[in-house]
């Protein structure tokens, strides 16, 4: 019987972002962490409600993305919300940040953050639109009639 090393797969959704805006279109990314802070992803203690992602020199990088330190970690622990590199592809960040810049209302939000099946931590990047008010509510009726026909 052949176990594997990623049996357990992590997976965490911001539904926030989900409540907060229009995800417009999605990306996944790879995203640098130091040692201690896989360890703390694969523990599940992290919080991505705040978090937004940016543009610097070219780059995109995760803000505000709290990751907890590491119980077991010593004077090598990080920061808990340090600003990560996040790693795509030159011609999907060229597509990305020309959207981005071009069009007013807009934002990126991490959306989802999960282990795959080679063990690398991803994190889901969702282009997204604000929504209004009367939007937030039609969400929330939305989803209480899924789940009402879902109990039924």
């Amino acid at each position: 019987m052949a176990s594997t090393r990623f049996e357990k797969r992590l997976s965490v959704k911001n539904s926030r972002a989900y409540y907060d805006y229009h995800i417009l279109d999605t990306y996944q990314a790879g995203i640098v962490l130091r040692g201690t802070e896989i360890k703390s992803v694969r523990e599940n203690k992290l919080n991505m409600q705040d978090s937004y992602c940016q543009f610097r020199n070219g780059e995109l990088y995760v803000v505000n993305l709290y990751i907890a330190p590491y119980e077991q970690g010593t004077y090598n622990n990080h920061e808990p919300r340090r600003d990560r590199k996040l790693l795509l592809k030159r011609k999907e960040l060229r597509k990305l940040e020309k959207d981005f810049a071009h069009t007013q209302g807009q934002t990126m939000v991490p959306t989802r953050l999960y282990i795959n099946d080679r063990g690398l931590c991803k994190l889901e990047v969702g282009l997204a639109r604000g929504k209004k008010a009367f939007d937030k509510r039609d969400t929330i009726k939305e989803r209480d009639l899924q789940r009402e026909l879902r109990d039924a």
